[in-house]
């Protein structure tokens, strides 16, 4: 291949689009208000015992983002496969804060209202949620998660050529952390714990912290 000249070199890079370098993924979930009997409530999902990613875990709705779908779009897809009703059951308000993870993906959030009829006349689909539950938004208000923290290193795979790359095979790795959070829900109804933790948990108190920050009329 022959060198390039600047002016080509420029007009191959202005026709880029930026993105993440390697293998990075996009995901999109709804946090998804309903309002019963005059209260209001967060909904969430209990994951289908045999799926192949976090089997069993609580989540709100919400799935990959597909070529060509900008994050909402999935947000609302996903919510409405997973529960079964229609879009026009979904209402979104706005977008919400998003996570970025060491393990390579992007988690978009957006705020958005169910409607309450449609969810009752509905049933979740059984190959990706077990059960859904609600948890009122007063007692999010009134309770903090328990906040831990994880250490995030760096394993060197055994054929990574460690004596090329660094004199004598020893190397300071930098290392991250990961905060997880938890949530413990006494669901009365249900005469369980509801665990809920990690992203979910994490959205779920950034949202709270907005509410509690921002001036309410």
């Amino acid at each position: 291949m022959k060198p390039c000249a600047i002016d080509e070199i420029e007009t191959i890079v202005r026709g880029h689009a930026p993105a993440p370098v390697g293998d990075y993924r996009y995901y999109a979930v709804l946090l998804p208000l309903v309002e019963k009997e005059g209260e209001l409530f967060v909904l969430y999902e209990v994951r289908a015992d045999d799926l192949a990613v976090q089997p069993g875990e609580i989540s709100f709705p919400g799935g990959a983002v597909e070529a060509g779908e900008t994050p909402e779009a999935a947000a609302v897809r996903e919510t409405c496969e997973e529960l079964c009703v229609p879009d026009s059951a979904v209402r979104v308000l706005h977008e919400l804060n998003y996570l970025i993870t060491y393990s390579g993906f992007t988690l978009y959030s957006f705020l958005g209202v169910l409607d309450a009829d449609a969810l009752s006349a509905a049933r979740p689909s059984a190959a990706e949620v077990k059960e859904t539950f609600l948890v009122p938004l007063a007692w999010l208000l009134e309770h903090e998660p328990d906040v831990y923290e994880n250490r995030v290193v760096p394993e060197p795979t055994p054929d990574l050529p460690v004596e090329k790359l660094f004199p004598g095979g020893v190397y300071k790795w930098r290392t991250g952390r990961s905060t997880v959070m938890v949530y413990t829900w006494p669901d009365a109804e249900a005469g369980t714990e509801r665990v809920i933790w990690g992203m979910t948990a994490a959205l779920t108190r950034d949202f709270i912290t907005l509410l509690k920050t921002e001036k309410r009329p």
